[in-house]
Formats: C-alpha cells, structure tokens, sequence
C-alpha cells in the first residue's frame, strides 16, 4: 500500500516518542511505502481534484536524519490507498479547511483516517458532553455569573480554553476563589468566547491518563500523565511524568463503551483522557503516547494501529 501522512514538517519530529513516526516506522516494515506532506501543500483547483505536493520518503533507521526523500511530486490524494491526517492541534481555521479539502478528496474515493467530517464534528474538550454518566461536573459557558454558581456549588475547579493544548491555559481556582474574576476575563475575553469549568478532581495526583481507542478496541496499557513539582497539570507539554500502566476496570469500561460509537463515526484512533473514574476529553487530531507505552510496557501500539488500518481498507468504499 502506498499511505501518505499530512502531518507536520517532517524536519519537527522528536523521533523517540512521536506516534506518526513510529506509525511510518511500522508500515515501512511491512512493505508499505510512505509519503508525507503539509496541510499548506494540499490545493483544489475548480474542476479539479484534491492534490498535493508530497515528498515519497524511507525510513533510514538512523536517528539522526532519520529519512530520505525518495520523489517529490504533485499527486491526487485519491492515489494513495490511504490518508492519515495527523496535523498536530491547534484546531484552527487552517486545520478546518484542510478538513474540508480532504473531505473533498473522499468524495474523490480517497480513504482517510481519522474522517474529516468526524475530526470537525469531535472538539476534544466539548466531545465529552455527549457521555455525561462518564463525565465530572461540568460547565460550558460565556456567563461569568454561570462559572460563579459553579465555583459557589464545587468549591474547588479546574478552567481552561476550548481550543487549548498541552495544558496550556489551565487554571485551578480553590475554595478561597482568589483571582476567579480575573482568570474568567482572561479566557472569555469578557464574554465573547466560551471556556469549560470542571470539578477539580484529587486523582490527578495519580495521573491524567492516556486511553488509547483502536479501531473501536482499547489498547490494554494508558499513559498515566502524572503532574511534577507542586503542578497541576501532568501534560508531557508542561513536565509531566509518563507512567504507563495497565487499564482499571473502570478505564476499559469507558473505552469499551465509546469505542465502538467512535469508531462507527470514522475515528480510526481515539485519544480518552481519564482521571480517577472520570472522562475529561475526547482526543481526535492526533493522539500520541505510542512510544511510551511500548517502551515501557511492551505492547506494540503501532502494529495495533496498522492492523486495524489494513482491516478498514480491505473493507469495501
């Protein structure tokens, strides 16, 4: 099969723990051929298809310069036998378009993994109101009031953007509420943009944990994200402690639970984050953690990924 990886500058990669690397690592192994390009590199022109300058690359095997450039050529992306979007977060206006061109080249018969439609139609951190009997309290809102009423009834929460990453943004207000009113300016910019209160939850201190969803199927191991020096957040971004472990009952519940729905949707690979017992996102854009549960417990996640990718394209369009 010939697979091409719309994905960030290939020069950008942190080879020993980035999940599409390890991705390509896997197919090349099996005698697929790999290609990459950027969202910026995909282009439609009116009558005619969804193309791409793309870069024909090899794996090297080395760490430093880690591939090669085989060709560099203009392609149809309905060439490939499949697309793997994994354009890194922020879901901006740039990363919507690119959804929407690559959408295009589906009607084109393009195969691409995870679905456009189901990328745009899963915001990480709103996608979990849809499963409220897996979710803390929580709040989505403008309203400073609302977010007050909240804070009054829980005493002790966590704020954050909707469209943060890496744990960028996120504010932890206790029962004292000191700076609540500056921290709700800050990220509703006086109530034109919306943010997402929760409940804090004391089991952060055991880690945010990484449940990856597989073609429907949890992998058996999370990443336990587990927060360092006196921090809150236990995000890799922000010095977290990747710990990984196998899942509690109650981690394969949930993720036997949403597999399933997600998968039926196009979501091919599903990020959960779970604290204690309690779901607190939905990552689709381009969950990671492979590496790190394969050096760490054993369990090969990129052939996982990789069956389950040859499993979707024997099925039939």
């Amino acid at each position: 099969m010939n697979i091409l990886f719309v994905a960030d500058p290939l020069e950008s990669f942190k080879i020993y723990k980035d999940t599409t690397f390890s991705m390509m690592r896997e197919l090349q192994r099996r005698g697929h051929t790999v290609a990459a390009c950027e969202p910026q590199q995909l282009v439609w022109q009116r009558g005619g298809l969804v193309r791409a300058l793309v870069q024909c690359i090899r794996l090297t095997g080395h760490a430093e310069h880690w591939f090669e450039v085989t060709a560099s050529m203009t392609l149809a992306l309905h060439s490939f036998d499949a697309i793997i979007m994994r354009k890194d977060p922020p879901f901006d206006s740039e990363f919507f378009y690119a959804t929407h061109l690559l959408e295009q080249a589906e009607r084109e018969g393009a195969r691409v993994f995870n679905s456009p439609r189901a990328l745009r139609d899963h915001p990480e951190k709103l996608a979990i109101m849809e499963f409220p009997q897996y979710i803390g309290p929580t709040l989505v809102t403008r309203d400073a009031h609302a977010v007050r009423a909240f804070h009054a009834e829980h005493r002790d929460i966590i704020l954050k953007p909707l469209d943060g990453m890496g744990g960028t943004g996120i504010f932890r207000v206790k029962e004292d509420g000191l700076n609540l009113g500056a921290i709700i300016e800050t990220l509703n910019a006086n109530g034109a943009t919306s943010l997402m209160v929760q409940k804090f939850l004391p089991a952060i201190e055991f880690g945010d944990k990484r449940v990856l969803v597989i073609g429907g199927k949890p992998v058996p191991f999370c990443l336990a994200r587990i927060p360092q020096g006196g921090e809150v957040r236990g995000n890799l971004a922000v010095g977290g402690k990747g710990v990984a472990q196998p899942l509690t009952d109650t981690d394969r519940a949930i993720a036997e639970a949403l597999g399933p729905i997600l998968a039926a949707r196009g979501l091919l690979l599903v990020g959960l984050d779970v604290i204690g017992d309690s779901l607190t996102e939905i990552n689709v854009t381009s969950p990671t953690c492979f590496q790190e549960i394969f050096d760490q417990a054993g369990f090969d996640v990129p052939a996982m990924f990789v069956d389950a990718l040859e499993a979707e394209l024997r099925k039939p369009l």
